[in-house]
């Protein structure tokens, strides 16, 4: 993996921000194939037979799982503490700047 050097903290900021983006990205698409695939293989060995219930697994990976996917989503998208940080000192900078 190539590292970055970047004499702005803010590019490296920005750097760390795109990759988890990216990652989250990445990890929802994984979801949406994985997650239906194993709906598939308890629908077709066992689901028809059972029906559902209690003990049908996927739900758990599937609520499980997409727990993660929103806590990825947050760290990248959301309105997390840096993100409040960063728009209050951009505030006070241009509070600075218009006296």
């Amino acid at each position: 993996m190539m590292k970055q050097n970047f004499s702005d903290p803010r590019d490296e900021h920005l750097w760390r921000l795109a990759k988890r983006r990216v990652e989250f990205r990445t990890g929802l698409l994984v979801y949406c194939v994985v997650v239906p695939f194993l709906w598939g293989v308890w629908w077709f060995t066992l689901g028809q037979h059972v029906g559902f219930n209690w003990s049908t697994w996927p739900i758990y990976v599937t609520l499980g799982w997409g727990m993660g996917v929103v806590s990825s989503h947050y760290q990248a998208y959301g309105l997390g503490k840096g993100d409040r940080v960063a728009r209050e000192y951009e505030k006070l900078k241009k509070e600075q700047g218009d006296r």
